[in-house]
């Protein structure tokens, strides 16, 4: 994969467009446990195009998800952080080299549809009181180090498998982000040795990551004061509004 370069031709009226919207991604993500993978590519993508989008999320999501856990580290399940990394860490290398190497406009058409459907789908298992046990949780993570290997905005599918494993409220968005932070770091290992992280890459990525660090403990004053339900809520909608902005994408890359 070729690394656009179009960072030359941004303004700084641009530059701050970027940190802006990363500071509400990171808000965002604080309340919703996720928010940069994907609100960043809706500005990022016109500016820049899509080619360095992903390897520019993975390393800004390192800063943001740092400072997420810090802001909730009490809260955090390090049991099924654990289970999690260990059955999703070689999948997600293999996805991440197939993004390298592909594109995933039509996957991300079914990742979406997926994404969409799992919001009723975990509350029906809800009301039946049906949660996954450990074995399903990482059978889950299998899937989901492959997607989001490869792909931005993944991170709603972690939500929802920890959300049917049995987690709430901000022992979601801790458990979440520790698991990220690894995750993210075998991301940047496979684009860094496929040659595409560039140092241009590399400064928006700083860039978004050290202006998306104080949105994190400012969504957790309002996270603390919001009831299990409310904040639940909340997930489904970003659950939701996640698979919306996959499929839209996935759409524009087709047509």
């Amino acid at each position: 994969m070729s690394v656009i370069s179009g960072f030359a031709d941004i303004s700084l009226l641009q530059l701050l467009l970027v940190a802006c919207v990363a500071l509400f991604a990171a808000v965002v993500g604080g309340l919703a446990g996720y928010g940069t993978g994907a609100l960043m590519p809706l500005v990022l993508v016109p500016l820049i195009g899509a080619e360095p989008v992903v390897p520019i999320i993975a390393i800004s999501s390192i800063f943001t998800n740092l400072s997420r856990f810090a802001a909730y580290i009490r809260y955090a399940d390090r049991r099924r952080a654990l289970i999690v990394i260990s059955a999703a860490a070689l999948t997600t290398g293999l996805g991440a080299y197939g993004y390298t190497r592909l594109t995933n406009a039509g996957a991300a058409l079914v990742i979406g549809a997926m994404l969409i459907a799992s919001v009723p789908l975990r509350r029906l298992l809800k009301r039946h009181d049906i949660r996954i046990d450990d074995t399903g949780l990482a059978a889950g993570a299998v899937g989901y180090g492959v997607v989001v290997g490869g792909t931005v905005g993944a991170g709603v599918i972690l939500l929802s498998l920890l959300m049917v494993a049995g987690l709430e409220g901000a022992a979601v968005i801790a458990t979440d982000a520790m698991i990220s932070v690894v995750v993210s770091i075998i991301k940047i290992s496979v684009f860094g040795l496929a040659g595409i992280v560039t140092a241009q890459v590399l400064a928006f990525a700083l860039l978004i990551g050290a202006i998306a660090i104080p949105g994190a403990f400012l969504a957790r004053t309002f996270v603390e004061r919001m009831p299990v339900h409310i904040h639940t809520a909340i997930l489904d909608v970003a659950v939701i509004a996640g698979g919306v902005v996959m499929i839209s994408a996935a759409v524009r890359q087709l047509l």
